[in-house]
């Protein structure tokens, strides 16, 4: 059996919804779940805005102090950080699955995921670098913001059942339970650049080149995309596997992404029809009701901030000073 999920709040549903209608028309023996980072306690949606994929709560899979991780984080650093106990969720309890594939909410897939399947049956872990080439411009992002921001891009990783993957797995969640921060001066940046380390603690990890996988704004500088007969190609003969729409607003139809300045929508007509799909599925998902929700985990900004040096205080004082020096 192969698992797939991803994570959100209720105001990412339309996303997670299109991620998961695209699973279904594609990969209809993938179990899809949603991973639910809020509470539905008191919700009662409106018709038609019921999820039509199992949703599962987060206070539903036992993290150790979860209350204190919520509030300390933002709602992006939260989402994250609970990446890793998720995946320890569904080896635990569906002993029957031999891989765990997480995809991001805003990815839609368009092919059967025959080729990660079978890295997965030879490889303990699959992750896509951010990118293949080397960038040759100044413009964001560009090689210097991925060494911020992590070698490899955590909008996609997957992982074969096997104790080493255990292993790294539990490793991940102490890490995350702390330093799942957007806080670049100190090397962090959610959960991405602690995988880094994957290639390294786990050897049988496989890294995905194929520019079918994980097509982004970070990778377009390399990839060119076509249309034939129904199916989405990647620099000609390379089926689109996935694609992930990170930055995208669908009430800014002509922006690519918030999060780069290189390519606008209008220079980029390979990309029209990959991104009126989207934006079509994600009205038609409930993008506008759904974003009206709060997480009922997130604290205002002051009580984060309070929760973060309340930890800076518990740390050892020679450590802090040894810290203050080399800054």
């Amino acid at each position: 059996m192969t698992i797939a999920f991803t994570i959100c709040s209720i105001n990412y549903l339309a996303q997670a919804r299109t991620l998961g209608d695209s699973l279904k028309s594609t990969n209809p023996d993938v179990l899809f779940f949603i991973g639910l980072v809020d509470s539905l306690q008191g919700v009662v949606f409106e018709k038609g805005y019921a999820s039509d994929f199992p949703m599962i709560e987060i206070d539903k899979i036992e993290i150790r102090d979860f209350q204190e991780m919520a509030d300390r984080y933002n709602i992006t650093e939260l989402n994250t950080a609970v990446k890793p106990f998720y995946f320890t969720y569904f080896f635990k309890h569906y002993p029957e699955a031999d891989h765990v594939i997480y995809f991001d909410p805003d990815i839609i897939v368009f092919q059967p995921l025959t080729g990660l399947l079978s890295s997965l049956s030879t490889h303990k872990a699959v992750l896509t670098p951010h990118i293949n080439t080397p960038i040759e411009d100044q413009l964001k992002p560009n090689e210097l913001h991925h060494l911020n921001t992590g070698v490899y891009n955590l909008g996609f990783v997957a992982f074969s059942r096997s104790s080493e993957v255990t292993e790294f797995i539990n490793w991940w969640e102490e890490k995350l339970r702390y330093e799942c921060l957007i806080d670049l001066c100190n090397g962090l940046f959610v959960d991405q650049n602690w995988m880094n380390f994957l290639p390294v603690f786990v050897s049988n990890t496989h890294l995905e080149r194929n520019p079918g996988y994980n097509a982004a704004y970070w990778n377009l500088h390399e990839r060119v995309f076509s249309e034939s007969e129904g199916t989405h190609f990647v620099n000609g003969t390379n089926p689109l596997i996935f694609f992930h729409y990170s930055g995208y607003d669908p009430q800014k139809p002509g922006v690519l992404s918030k999060y780069q300045d290189r390519f606008e929508l209008s220079e980029r007509p390979d990309l029209t029809a990959l991104f009126d799909l989207y934006r079509n599925s994600l009205i038609n998902n409930g993008n506008a009701y759904y974003r009206k929700f709060h997480c009922a985990y997130i604290k205002p900004t002051p009580v984060r901030r309070y929760q973060r040096v309340r930890k800076l205080l518990k740390t050892p004082l020679n450590y802090i000073i040894d810290q203050l020096e080399t800054t």
